[in-house]
């Protein structure tokens, strides 16, 4: 270790302290040859009050061009010293290799001055070094020598610096006429696949940046079969190729290959599989050849830079007026910028023309070149000219002359970096600039250009494009499927469990079954209803050989089948084999005659059939005893002349899904068979309902420590009765990251990664702990953090420009509760993931006391989504919603029930009397028998129908004997029927007093749509349709289901939905239902009411017309006294007594 000390008292001995303490200082040590720096230290000035608070460090090779140190590829600062005794060493994550080291003071001792000591630890470095000037037949070549054994592993390692943005580095060739080069273009590394010399390149890969700035950087190639690891600096890709390398070359002299010319400039320790090639060449070894222009020291060209860092940035330099004998103005430099404006410089003109010439994208970071000539009146601008730039157009921006006025400044200020500095052809000396000799200056950096690429590597995740200025970069996340400030999480939901509580119905939906990880979303259908559809294949013997083997593909990748399929509670897929004289499974010597492959990758063969058991070697029937033949275990084996089939379903998660499937026996004589593979369902998330019970403040479950260094997502589902509580808690060092519920209407996100804490908070309208599911969202990375709660808009923080950004944490991960003895939480909490990984709260929760896996009660949150009379049940892992009282069905009891009407076509439903009930109690649906007790009905119905006139219900009163009276009962009755439902013409066999009108119009049927319909709780149409074996109903006429009552079957144009991002109206995850289904006109559904209104009225006018024809008929039936409490609203008789009622006149209501 080799320790360089400046100014380390001895006795009584001060330190370094300049004149003036202001920014524009620095101190300088050469360390006398290039050096592995590996730590710094500082003290404040012996025996005073001057120290430093911070400070930069800057690294050359040669006295100029100096590179900032940077920790994190971000901080720039080193902190100093509070006081002139203690030492503070700093030890560098990355060792720097220079010789010249430059300490440049930021913040001292405000009581002082300036004042340091410092001390520098490293060893020395060794290197060998060889020199390109770009010519032509400048170049290196290696050859492997005559029957070299190819190795398993290549690599080829370097380090290089030049001035030049183009080049060929390194150039590889192989077999067939293909090769590899590495080529430098625009600054970046770009690694090219040949064909030929002449073929167009093909890239595949493009690393680094600013690769131009003649400072070292490592380059490193690694081939592994066929693959690359490719490095630059500290970045790595792998590429695949098609390649086998067969030589190195630097560059390529055999075959001239289209480039942009050879690398010119510097190269380092250029190894071969740990052979030094620039020794060989030393030694003259014959397996390298050297041509051209080749020196063992590296020559660099000094051009001094400046940089403009800031708004308070300016360099003012004295030049030539355009009044001078010259006659004008010339002015020359190069720039290289990342922002879209900028104010270049500024002189005086006389009130002349102006001529200009543009140029395009020069905010790419690139170096450009300038130049301006005032002469004999004229104003001329080329950019870069010698690239071909310099098209003649008109003026891109105003110059407005006015007397005695300054020019205002129509653009932002420059901040970027200039060199080349020319006035009048002279160059200007920015060495002199700095040390005060030549001009003013404010805030600038000289012999230097601290450009940065911020998209080098790309901080944007997931595809999202990334753009930059100086200071800042920005990620577009359009298309990517992925939001926030990086493009970190996902607009998708995980699953179709995670849709159908967001309140969707089926559908095409996108699912990213790891959030934030790096699988991509993919298109699935999601059925809440569960109805599937099949695939059938048949097979004929003649177009087969002695096997059939069939491959099967599914529309999504690997990897996104293989993460669904184990988040799934339950997967199946369906197989069948149809046989006559085509056996399947069993042989006399027990080797199956055909199998199928399942499981991931290309899957594994398996030797059981649909129904059975993993390994079992049979079929269904052979698992149940139920085999045609006894004494085989598949029905096919029998071999019979007789159709027979094997099916079932495969539902061993680690066999699925079927990939290929391997027929033997089908080349027979007389041997025929049909497979039928079907889709693969899973069903569930295990994940979305993952949940524990915390019922103790001091209960908490921990896990490994969270890794997010750079970003981090957390989701997770809360309810809670208690107002505060954290939720989550990690701790490091000094890092920590933390969500809590402050109280019972706010959310803390917190976290500190060096900077300082940092928190985000969202305020709730609601209380939060009114024991209902609420999400939270929080996100964390270089750029902000954020933190969303339910369906609230996200709050944000943005992350300090150049601060730290890696959160290093290192103890366990507290849920429930905190390692720094904060009030835990108590209650639910629900899928909890960090970074798209689902924790296993369950599983923790078994063995930890305090703690209880699964959450009941979800119908206080989600019971909403069950409509129209639907009635919400509980389940373990969710809920269900019971359509038994509601005239609809679906999952969410909000799918019509509706049946098309021919003039034939009728349903009578005839109504039970209590009594019948009591005596069969069997569990039927509720829409076919409930709300036997009458006190008042409620008719609902939608129609559709171009008949006019038409009888839409009637209403047929049977007498029947009773306790009471018959008239007070018939009284009663007739009220009833008043307001009774009764759809779609159907006439008494005796209608003598049946108004001749109304049996006129019944006479005619009724053709149309006839939708949900409902009387009281029953439904006699869902039960006509859906339940005909076990309903009070007869049907006459044909009958069946249709979507004529549908909002989308009105709309010829209307069709299924793929719910992408745009369809969302709402916030993912907020337990409300998103607005993804179709959208009728308003309008239009005003106006179906309307008449549905209109139609029940004329119906019930009608039918009341019908009444009071009768009522004479029943008047005379009257007993006199009858009770004051016979009222209309006189309960119906739910006691009727069993022994004095008829059986044969029940209720009858027709559909």
């Amino acid at each position: 270790m080799k320790k360089k000390s400046i100014f380390s008292p001895p006795a009584g001995a001060g330190g370094w302290s300049p004149l003036t303490s202001d920014r524009y200082q620095w101190l300088e040590v050469d360390l006398g040859e290039r050096t592995k720096i590996t730590a710094v230290a500082t003290q404040g000035r012996y025996g005073s009050s001057d120290w430093l608070t911070s400070y930069l460090l800057m690294f050359s090779d040669t006295g100029h061009n100096w590179k900032q140190y940077r920790q994190e590829d971000s901080i720039g600062s080193f902190p100093g010293n509070s006081n002139a005794d203690s030492v503070v060493q700093y030890k560098l994550q990355q060792p720097a290799v220079a010789r010249f080291l430059r300490l440049i003071p930021l913040d001292w001792n405000p009581s002082g001055r300036i004042g340091l000591r410092l001390e520098t630890y490293g060893c020395p470095y060794t290197s060998d070094v060889v020199s390109l000037d770009g010519s032509s037949s400048s170049s290196l070549v290696y050859r492997l020598s005559p029957g070299t054994r190819r190795t398993p592993r290549d690599v080829v390692s370097l380090k290089f610096k030049t001035v030049r943005n183009s080049g060929s580095l390194l150039h590889a060739e192989g077999d067939g006429g293909l090769s590899l080069s590495l080529e430098l273009e625009r600054g970046k590394l770009q690694l090219l696949l040949r064909r030929g010399s002449s073929s167009e390149p093909r890239r595949l890969a493009s690393l680094g940046s600013l690769l131009d700035d003649q400072h070292w950087h490592h380059l490193a190639v690694e081939r592994r079969s066929s693959h690359l690891n490719l490095t630059v600096d500290k970045h790595t890709e792998r590429v695949q190729i098609p390649l086998s390398v067969g030589a190195v070359q630097n560059p390529d002299s055999q075959k001239q290959v289209v480039s942009k010319g050879n690398f010119r400039g510097c190269l380092e320790n250029l190894l071969y599989n740990s052979l030094n090639l620039i020794q060989l060449v030393k030694h003259k070894d014959h397996q390298v050849k050297v041509k051209g222009n080749v020196t063992f020291s590296c020559v660099e060209p000094v051009s001094v830079a400046v940089t403009f860092p800031g708004p308070q940035s300016f360099l003012q330099l004295p030049g030539a007026s355009a009044s001078s004998s010259s006659g004008g103005v010339s002015v020359g430099f190069q720039f290289r910028t990342w922002n879209k404006a900028g104010l270049l410089l500024t002189f005086g003109l006389p009130q002349e023309g102006v001529n200009l010439t543009q140029s395009s994208a020069l905010n790419d970071g690139q170096w450009h070149s300038v130049e301006l000539n005032s002469r004999r009146g004229r104003l001329s601008i080329t950019v870069d000219k010698e690239e071909g730039g310099g098209a003649h157009a008109s003026p891109t921006f105003p110059i407005n002359f006015n007397d005695g006025q300054e020019c205002r400044n129509p653009f932002n200020v420059f901040q970027g970096c200039m060199r080349l500095l020319t006035l009048d052809n002279q160059d200007v000396d920015l060495i002199m600039v700095q040390q005060k000799e030549l001009g003013t200056f404010s805030n600038l950096q000289i012999d230097m250009c601290g450009i940065i690429d911020r998209c080098s590597p790309s901080r944007c995740e997931h595809g999202g494009r990334c753009s930059q200025s100086w200071i800042a970069f920005h990620c577009n996340c359009s298309d990517s499927g992925y939001s926030g400030a990086t493009c970190h999480s996902s607009v998708y939901e995980q699953s179709c469990e995670a849709y159908k509580h967001n309140g969707n119905t089926s559908g095409h939906f996108y699912i990213d079954v790891d959030g934030s990880g790096p699988i991509r979303p993919q298109l699935v259908y999601c059925n809440m209803t569960g109805d599937t559809h099949s695939l059938i294949l048949v097979l004929r013997p003649s177009s087969l050989g002695n096997q059939h083997s069939v491959h099967f593909d599914y529309a999504t990748e690997e990897e996104q089948l293989s993460v669904a399929i184990s988040q799934s509670e339950h997967c199946e897929q369906e197989l069948s084999y149809q046989c006559r004289r085509s056996r399947l499974l069993n042989t006399p010597e027990g080797s199956p005659f055909s199998w199928w492959l399942g499981g991931p990758g290309a899957g594994r063969v398996q030797t059981y059939w649909g129904g059975a058991q993993p390994g079992s070697q049979q079929c269904a029937c052979g698992l149940q005893g139920d085999c045609v033949d006894p004494q085989h275990y598949c029905n096919c084996d029998a071999d019979r002349m007789e159709w027979t089939e094997d099916s079932g379903l495969l539902t061993h998660k680690e066999s699925l899904p079927v990939r290929s499937l391997v027929l033997g026996d089908i080349q027979r004589p007389g041997s025929e068979a049909a497979y039928r593979v079907g889709p693969l369902r899973c069903h569930g998330d295990k994940n979305f309902w993952n949940a524990a019970f915390f019922d103790k403040e001091t209960s908490y479950l921990h896990f490994p420590t969270f890794h997010g260094e750079l970003s981090a997502d957390i989701s997770f589902l809360f309810k809670t009765t208690a107002s505060s509580g954290v939720f989550l808690e990690n701790l490091g060092i000094k890092d920590f990251i933390r969500i809590e519920l402050s109280s019972s209407t706010q959310v803390v996100f917190s976290f500190d990664v060096g900077n300082g804490p940092l928190e985000v908070r969202v305020e709730s309208s609601v209380p939060l702990d009114d024991n209902r599911w609420h999400r939270v969202r929080a996100e964390r990375n270089v750029k902000e953090a954020s933190l969303r709660l339910d369906d609230l808009p996200a709050a944000t923080q943005e992350a300090p420009a150049d601060g730290h950004f890696h959160l290093q944490l290192n103890s366990q991960l507290f849920i429930g509760g905190t390692a720094s003895r904060q009030k835990g939480f108590r209650g639910c909490i629900r899928s909890l993931q960090l970074n798209g990984v689902t924790l296993d709260l369950e599983e923790r929760a078994r063995i930890t006391p305090g703690v209880r896996p699964g959450c009941p009660g979800h119908c206080s949150s989600y019971g909403s989504f069950c409509q129209n009379r639907g009635r919400c049940v509980e389940r373990v892992n969710g809920f269900h919603c019971d359509c038994g009282l509601s005239a609809y069905t679906g999952v969410f009891c909000n799918t019509e029930v509706s049946a098309s009407f021919k003039s034939g076509t009728s349903v009578s439903y005839t109504f039970k009397e209590p009594y019948e009930l009591s005596r069969n109690s069997s569990a039927l649906p509720s829409s076919i028998y409930s709300d036997t007790t009458l006190r008042g009905e409620n008719v609902s119905l939608s129609f559709r129908t171009s008949q006019s006139p038409a009888v839409l219900f009637y209403c047929q009163l049977v007498l029947q004997r009773a306790p009471r009276p018959a008239h007070q009962q018939a009284r009663q009755r007739m009220k009833n029927c008043i307001h009774l439902l009764t759809v779609h013409e159907c006439l008494p066999a005796a209608s003598d007093d049946l108004d001749p009108d109304l049996a006129r119009l019944g006479s005619l049927g009724f053709t149309g749509c006839l939708s949900v319909v409902s009387f009281n709780s029953i439904s006699p149409l869902k039960a006509a349709l859906l339940h005909p074996d076990t309903s009070p109903v007869i049907i006459t006429g044909p009958l069946a289901r249709s979507n004529c009552g549908s909002s989308a079957s009105a709309n010829p144009y209307a069709a299924e939905n793929t719910h992408h991002l745009s369809d969302r109206s709402g916030s993912v995850g907020s337990g409300q239902p998103l607005v993804n289904a179709i959208r009728t006109d308003s309008a239009l559904i005003g106006g179906l009411i309307a008449v549905v209104i209109f139609v029940v009225v004329t119906g019930l006018a009608i039918t009341a017309r019908f009444l009071y024809r009768r009522k004479e008929t029943y008047r005379n039936q009257e007993v006199k006294g009858v009770n004051q409490d016979d009222s209309p609203d006189f309960p119906f008789n739910n006691q009727a007594d069993p022994q004095n009622a008829s059986s044969e006149n029940p209720k009858e209501y027709f559909i």
